[in-house]
């Protein structure tokens, strides 16, 4: 975490240049983040490395969501050669701590989390790709390429391809919103004013409106009971209308975004050397298998009994040695 050889002359430039740059954060990324701190003030300086990283998109949708009344971190500046923005610092407060240490504000914060959806579902996507039927392919297929190689079995890809392909239209039926895809505990910060600010949407596509519930309520690094996650679902119907087709869609989105996770943190284990993020499988193979019960997702759940059985479903570090 040394900061990044142009950040003195960047902040400098900026009028930061009595600053001292602290580490804050790393995270699956190439991206890493500092805390710029000046005797009066302080922000955070984001180092999103060409070519590995564009801080474009980030800038872009910052803007289109502050524009729409959302708590986007502002952007004070930026050098997109040298892959660096300066942002606006929403604090230490996250969601996952603060749920962690006072169970009693649990479910307030998460409906409060519901609430932005709701607001946010509300507008017509944003100028960002589409999230369509290529792009679920691709990102579950990261299961069979990372975790089955890894625990050492070999399976149906044509049929795990073909399975999925039979359930992906509840996902893509309906209206298009702004999907900001690591809308978790994580990315949530409890700002001063009692709002909820928003991190790590560059990656934001036109899709469905249950994903960002998933990526909520599922959460791949935080246990969520289930009784806040059906709360949470009553309240999005309740303030939306949605109906049993949105109950199907998450469910569809759940198992893919579950498949596709498990794929990541395999891969960020052998390829990337992060360990750490292979111990939290089991928790996503705990939500995929409950998302699998769906009827809708029976051929889905069928190619999985076939072809990764109970006993391999898991950390697949610990599963590889066992």
């Amino acid at each position: 975490m040394i900061p990044p050889a142009q950040a003195r002359d960047f902040l400098s430039a900026l009028g930061w240049g009595d600053a001292e740059i602290l580490p804050l954060a790393g995270d699956a990324s190439f991206r890493r983040y500092f805390r710029v701190v000046a005797p009066d003030r302080r922000a955070v300086l984001m180092d999103a490395p060409p070519p590995q990283e564009d801080p474009r998109p980030f800038i872009a949708i910052a803007s289109w969501l502050a524009e729409r009344g959302f708590r986007a971190p502002a952007i004070l500046g930026s050098d997109l050669a040298h892959g660096l923005v300066l942002i606006e610092d929403f604090g230490d407060d996250r969601l996952r701590e603060t749920a962690d240490a006072e169970p009693a504000r649990e479910a307030a914060l998460y409906a409060a989390a519901i609430d932005i959806l709701v607001a946010l579902h509300k507008h017509a996507a944003g100028d960002v790709p589409p999230y369509d039927r290529a792009v679920l392919h691709r990102e579950v297929d990261l299961l069979p390429e990372w975790y089955c190689p890894a625990v050492g079995i070999a399976v149906d890809h044509a049929g795990y391809t073909a399975a999925w392909d039979a359930v992906f239209e509840a996902a893509l039926d309906g209206p298009r919103v702004t999907v900001l895809r690591d809308y978790h505990a994580e990315n949530l910060m409890l700002l001063e004013d009692g709002s909820l600010g928003l991190l790590d949407f560059q990656d934001a596509l036109a899709g469905h409106p249950a994903y960002d519930l998933v990526s909520l309520l599922q959460d791949a690094r935080r246990d969520v009971p289930v009784e806040i996650e059906t709360a949470m679902l009553a309240r999005y119907h309740a303030e939306t209308g949605a109906g049993d087709a949105f109950d199907t869609a998450y469910r569809v989105l759940g198992a893919q975004r579950n498949a596709k996770i498990i794929g990541i943190f395999t891969r960020l284990w052998r390829r990337d050397g992060k360990p750490r993020y292979a111990a939290l499988c089991p928790r996503v193979w705990g939500y995929l298998e409950r998302d699998l019960a769906h009827p809708d997702l029976a051929p889905v759940a069928a190619w999985f009994d076939a072809n990764i059985p109970p006993a391999l479903r898991g950390d697949p570090m610990q599963v590889a040695q066992a």
